[in-house]
């Protein structure tokens, strides 16, 4: 395992992020600590959270992965995670318990830290754009939690960058801790979001890039083919809209490539995203310890010049405007 610095910072990261969306979803709740385990001895030193995982699943009230990741911290030396948390999604009924409010945020991170059992978090990121509170109010509130010590650096996600800018100017003229990373939606079927202005406002500026899904929800594990039917309730369902014949001639140009390099279509979707340029860290998700090793098989694909310039090409997103 590799580290790079969070964009212009001096934090130091794993050049695999390990995510915890599944946690007390998809992934049992006992294969949590197993997964973390292997991740760590791998040398990866960056794990990715939220409060809201993973409230949408039955049983399911929110705050389960950042507990599951408390207890495991417990038992590895605390300076040597990387913890990222994220604030914004529905935690309560009330009217406050969501958004970027400075109530909102003060109290999403007093919790998040008693569920994660530590006193700190590295990368405090902002889930989504809140348009109904004041992007100062939200950057005084996270400059606070810094200042206070509860929160090292600041991050967001899910922004347009127009957004970002504003964010970034606000820091500036206040003199404010600013956004250090941008974690957008990224990936080889899902580019134009990222690359038509996110990616040269981060490069400007220097923001550290973590993208979710750089597999596309497993669609470039290659177990999606054409004539596949997806059935209601199964995780294929919700790739429904993505089982499109573009994205099956993506999957066979990385089945071609694995081919020749003895590797599987998941590491060369996932190795392509990590030699993007502004790329850090990707966020990858495991089930179990199985699952986790097939993605650490990915660090050591170097894909060339002509490999990187066909995948390109063929997922190219210009011709979708």
């Amino acid at each position: 395992m590799r580290y790079k610095n969070l964009g212009r910072t001096g934090l130091k990261v794993s050049e695999l992020c390990l995510g915890t969306m599944q946690y007390g979803w998809t992934a049992p709740r006992e294969n949590a600590a197993l997964v973390l385990d292997a991740f760590f001895d791998a040398g990866g030193n960056f794990i990715d959270t939220a409060d809201i995982y993973s409230r949408w699943a039955p049983g399911n009230p929110g705050g389960v992965a950042e507990e599951l990741i408390g207890a495991w911290l417990k038992t590895k030396p605390r300076t040597q995670v990387i913890v990222a948390t994220k604030v914004y999604g529905q935690m309560g009924e009330g009217p406050n318990d969501r958004g970027l409010s400075r109530k909102h945020i003060i109290e999403a991170c007093e919790a998040s830290l008693r569920r994660l059992q530590t006193d700190y978090i590295d990368l405090y990121q902002t889930h989504a754009w809140d348009p109904s509170t004041p992007l100062d109010e939200t950057l005084r509130a996270l400059d606070d939690l810094v200042h206070a010590g509860k929160v090292r650096y600041i991050g967001c996600s899910n922004i347009p960058a127009w957004h970002l800018m504003e964010a970034l100017w606000i820091s500036d003229k206040y003199n404010l801790m600013r956004y250090e990373s941008l974690q957008p939606h990224y990936n080889l079927v899902h580019r134009a979001e990222f690359e038509r202005e996110l990616r040269a406002v981060c490069a400007k500026y220097g923001l550290g890039v973590i993208p979710y899904s750089p597999i596309a929800g497993g669609l470039l594990s290659g177990k999606y083919r054409r004539g596949y039917e997806p059935k209601e309730g199964t995780r294929g369902w919700n790739l429904r809209h993505a089982l499109t014949e573009r994205n099956f001639r993506i999957i066979d140009q990385l089945e071609a490539i694995a081919k020749q390099k003895g590797k599987t279509i998941l590491q060369i979707a996932l190795a392509w995203v990590m030699q993007q340029p502004t790329i850090t860290s990707p966020i990858v998700g495991a089930n179990t310890v199985e699952q986790l090793q097939e993605i650490l098989g990915a660090l050591d694909v170097q894909l060339t010049t002509e490999e990187l310039e066909t995948l390109e090409r063929i997922s190219g997103w210009e011709e979708e405007d």
